[in-house]
């Protein structure tokens, strides 16, 4: 389990749980009820854990204040599938001077989302 854990609250837990496991990989390790509709679903994507937990009007409020930055192999091969899984791409790619090539979405609920890939810089 992670230190820290971000967690997603959602109206449509199927549609961000497909997003988040066909677009990074992300692998189900825990769901309560184990049994029929869950309330929470807990990912693994790569060495950290990521929550969704349903809720049938979680509000919109002012923008957001959290930003989740993924790391991937292929940011531009990522990003070429975000919108068919329901997400949207905002930015990007671009090469950055601290070493990564980055690009921003949003994920199917408007959640903001960095995709980050190593780059060798100068």
């Amino acid at each position: 389990m992670s230190t820290i854990q971000p967690v997603i609250i959602t109206a449509d837990q199927d549609v961000l749980l497909g997003f988040y496991t066909q677009l990074f990989g992300a692998e189900e390790i825990f769901r309560v009820p184990a049994e029929g509709p869950a309330f929470y679903v807990g990912l693994r994507i790569g060495d950290t854990d990521l929550g969704l937990v349903a809720k049938g009007n979680p509000g919109t409020g002012a923008a957001p204040r959290i930003l989740l930055s993924i790391a991937v192999d292929d940011v531009d091969e990522t990003l070429g599938r975000v919108a068919a899984l329901g997400g949207s791409v905002r930015g990007g790619p671009n090469d950055m001077p601290w070493g990564q090539r980055v690009a921003h979405i949003d994920d199917p609920d408007g959640n903001p989302v960095n995709l980050a890939q190593p780059i060798a810089v100068g």
